[in-house]
């Protein structure tokens, strides 16, 4: 009796010596030092031509919910090609059950075949709805404004689309 009164002692005081729960156990896979892969797929618009789309990207998580992302696109499928090269920053609401809300900015530089390369701003909202225990599948919109924009050159200087993404997280 007196051995087992020692030993559930000693488990408390080291559960009490452990201190709370690390802060990336809370905000789970949206916690400090984590990192996300993003692969995109879809299909996009531009000079009259519609485009297979296909992205890359790695984001960091340097504090719980924020991350600092980089990515790339690859337009493909019609003329004149075209690629994306976008650093972002990103904050997730990981303290909402089920669907997680976010939001961000990003700053991009776009290279096209044939055209001067361009520069936009934008930013984008939506919520991550979780596939399995390290894997999110994202929805949201992206509203994009191009920087020195001429319209004889390019015939919108904003857009506004849908994204969607699946996400594994390490």
């Amino acid at each position: 009796m007196k051995k087992r009164l020692t030993s559930a002692i000693l488990a408390a005081a080291a559960a009490l010596a452990s201190g709370p729960a690390a802060p990336a156990d809370v905000a789970g896979l949206f916690g400090k030092g984590r990192t996300h892969f993003i692969v995109t797929a879809g299909t996009g618009y531009a000079f009259d031509e519609t485009y297979f789309v296909a992205g890359l990207g790695v984001s960091h998580y340097v504090i719980d919910g924020l991350n600092v992302g980089l990515f790339f696109e690859s337009w493909s499928g019609s003329e004149p090609s075209v690629y994306k090269l976008t650093p972002s920053v990103q904050y997730v609401l990981y303290q909402i059950p089920v669907v997680k809300p976010y939001i961000g900015a990003f700053y991009r530089r776009t290279y096209i075949d044939g055209l001067p390369d361009i520069n936009s701003a934008g930013g984008r909202a939506g919520a991550y709805l979780q596939a399995g225990r390290n894997a999110y599948i994202g929805a949201g919109v992206v509203y994009e404004s191009y920087l020195d924009c001429s319209k004889s050159v390019y015939r919108e200087c904003t857009s506004t689309y849908p994204e969607v993404s699946f996400t594994i997280a390490f």
